[in-house]
C-alpha cells in the first residue's frame, strides 16, 4: 500500500493541536485496514527528509454516527473511520501546514 492511501490527512483541532505542542503526538486519519506498521512505516517515509523518528502509534476504530434529516425523518449513518496518534522523539516535530 502507498504512504499516501496509509495515512489519509492530519487531524488539526483543538484537542490535536494541543497533544502535539506538549506530548509531541500527532493524529491522522488512516486506512481502515492499515495496521501500526504500516502507518509507522508511511510517516517514515513521508518525512524521510526530517529523519523522523516514530516512538509509538495508537490506533482506534470510530464507527459511524446515526444522522437524522428533521425535514423528511429518513435517518442515515455517517462512515466508520479509524485514527491514530502518533507519539515522536524528543525534539521532532511535523509541520502539518
Amino acid at each position: 500500500m502507498n504512504a499516501y492511501e496509509v495515512i489519509r490527512r492530519p487531524i488539526v483541532t483543538e484537542k490535536a493541536v494541543h497533544l502535539s505542542q506538549r506530548r509531541r503526538q500527532y493524529a491522522f486519519e488512516v486506512a481502515p485496514d492499515a495496521t501500526k506498521r504500516d502507518i509507522q512505516s508511511a510517516l517514515e517515509e513521508i518525512y524521510r527528509h526530517k529523519k523522523l523518528e516514530v516512538l509509538a502509534v495508537r490506533t482506534m476504530r470510530l464507527g459511524g454516527k446515526t444522522k437524522r434529516d428533521r425535514r423528511s425523518g429518513s435517518q442515515g449513518v455517517t462512515r466508520e473511520w479509524k485514527k491514530a496518534l502518533v507519539t515522536l522523539a524528543e525534539g521532532q516535530t511535523i509541520d502539518l501546514f
